[in-house]
């Protein structure tokens, strides 16, 4: 997946690719020039994720601005299991 272009690609493919290269970092048997090309991609990769998520967030506001009976709650996991 590396040299995919980045703004083309889905966040969770953005995440699974952010995954492997931490992995592959943490092994440390990429030699530095490779290592740098990896730590460039995955900072690219961060920005992305970031820039996504954020634009998720702000579609969510502007949802829930149009209904302002709705409001943010924190997700309790808990809840649902005691149902």
């Amino acid at each position: 997946m590396a040299g995919k272009r980045i703004d083309a690609m889905s966040f969770d493919a953005t995440l699974d690719e952010l995954e492997g290269i931490v992995q592959q970092m943490e092994h440390g048997d990429l030699p530095l020039e490779e290592a740098l090309k990896q730590f460039e991609r995955g900072i690219q990769l961060v920005r992305t994720g970031q820039q996504k998520l954020s634009q998720a967030e702000q579609k969510v506001q502007i949802l829930l601005s149009e209904q302002e009976s709705e409001q943010l709650v924190p997700f309790d996991p808990q809840q649902g299991e005691s149902a």
